[in-house]
């Protein structure tokens, strides 16, 4: 559905109007397109920590154009696509000051939809009190400088664990790229539980899941659809599960990306033992399996019926739970494989009338506490948290919630299905071993919620 509205403010006297009575002009975002650059334009590091060499080595192997320290106290001309900061070296609050002192001359020489990412330690890995307190206080930084930037930007802390320094590149190629166009305000930790510290070396990035094997559950259309493609996009083969129902929509999905399909209702007795015959027979295993599929049975609680709140559980909890059970115990998931769940910002802040809806996508972000430390042979498990996404679902909501849920983020406006695909695209990546155990909101940094 369009955004009449950011159509009404991109036009002369749209844009007249908003400045004037002091609305927000949403940027129209930069996405990403096969063909382009990773980042169209230089990235400027600097930061005195043990990253900032690591990471300019890292983007010249991306084909991305970096310098370090550039600009630092220099006005200058020069334009950047992107600032990343190591702050890894800032081990007491009162280097807290090298932030402002990097950022405050750079900041009015980025171009639109520029991207900024902080790269720390985690607090608890850090070796004393003072260190852990500063390293903390980058999470206050980032998600206010995100809410400053402006111009369709995006702001990020990266939290690496030490042994972890040389996976970075799968993490960095999305979050400095117009794939990661409506993530922002996030905190993302690299080679936490126990992940593989050395990235699975991956040969073509415009392509980085060639022969990899793909399930997307709910696949038919709308945010499923989009993870297909792109999935496809990115050189998997994808298998499409969605319900009888829905069997020719899912059909001509799969048929248009070259790949399989598997009609079922996952909450049935016998679904997961069905996936994993079908895998078996027709792959072998799988590499990434995507848990999509959703509903939502909205109710107040005073009103809701037992099976109205049962059927949102079962769908959207207790299937994940059942299948990916069933996968790991038939070890058909493959080595370095990636299991990724969809939560959502309802699950993270709570919604009215949505009891069941919430608490069946917090059960979700509860599957990959339980499992980020227990997976072996670099098996990760993520998930996304959409915010307010563009769907079908969505355009029936009443104008003036939907209004409200638009604008109601850094970015002011909604978020595409394509932009929840590219991040579960990230996460699936061979390259992100490190990346396990992590939430990542999709949601232009939405007000609701941490």
């Amino acid at each position: 559905m369009s955004d009449r509205y950011q159509s009404l403010v991109h036009t002369p006297v749209g844009r007249v109007l908003a400045k004037n009575l002091g609305l927000p002009n949403p940027v129209r975002l930069e996405r990403y397109q096969p063909g382009d650059p990773l980042v169209d334009g230089t990235v400027a590091v600097g930061g005195t920590g043990r990253l900032a060499k690591t990471v300019v080595a890292t983007l010249d192997e991306l084909g991305i154009a970096a310098v370090l320290d550039a600009g630092v106290g220099d006005p200058g001309e020069q334009t950047y696509k992107a600032l990343v900061f190591d702050a890894t070296g800032l081990t007491s609050s009162d280097r807290l000051a090298d932030l402002q002192e990097f950022f405050t001359p750079l900041m009015r020489r980025l171009g639109t939809c520029p991207r900024v990412v902080v790269l720390g330690t985690p607090p608890e890995s850090t070796g004393s009190g003072a260190e852990r307190v500063a390293q903390r206080a980058l999470e206050g930084f980032t998600r206010s400088l995100g809410k400053e930037i402006g111009r369709g930007g995006t702001v990020q802390l990266v939290y690496v664990v030490p042994a972890a320094d040389e996976a970075l590149a799968s993490t960095l190629a999305f979050l400095l790229s117009a794939k990661s166009a409506y993530v922002s305000g996030q905190v993302v930790r690299v080679g936490s539980h126990g992940a593989a510290a050395v990235a699975e070396q991956v040969q073509d990035w415009t392509v980085p899941l060639a022969g990899k094997v793909a399930i997307v559950t709910g696949a038919s259309r709308g945010i499923g659809e989009q993870i297909a493609r792109v999935l496809h996009r990115d050189g998997a083969t994808v298998l499409g599960i969605d319900v009888p129902q829905a069997a020719s929509e899912l059909m001509a999905v799969t048929a248009g990306i070259e790949g399989d399909h598997l009609t079922l209702d996952i909450t049935s007795k016998d679904a997961p033992q069905r996936i994993a015959r079908h895998v078996k027979e027709k792959f072998g295993g799988v590499d990434v399996v995507v848990h999509n599929a959703g509903i939502t049975r909205d109710k107040r609680l005073m009103n809701m019926k037992k099976d109205t709140f049962a059927s949102a559980i079962a769908v959207n909890l207790t299937a994940p739970e059942r299948i990916t059970a069933e996968l790991l115990q038939q070890g058909l998931v493959n080595a370095n494989g990636r299991i990724i769940g969809v939560a959502s910002i309802a699950g993270i802040a709570g919604n009215l009338g949505q009891t069941n809806y919430a608490a069946s996508k917090a059960g979700v972000i509860g599957l990959v506490d339980s499992l980020a430390d227990e997976l072996e042979d670099g098996i990760t498990i993520n998930a996304v948290a959409p915010g307010f996404i563009e769907t079908k679902m969505t355009a029936a909501v009443p104008f003036a919630t939907r209004e409200v849920g638009r604008r109601l983020n850094a970015l002011s406006q909604a978020g595409l299905p394509v932009d929840v695909a590219e991040t579960i695209a990230w996460l699936a990546g061979p390259g992100s071993t490190a990346v396990n155990g992590n939430v990542v909101r999709v949601c232009g940094q939405m007000m609701l919620g941490a």
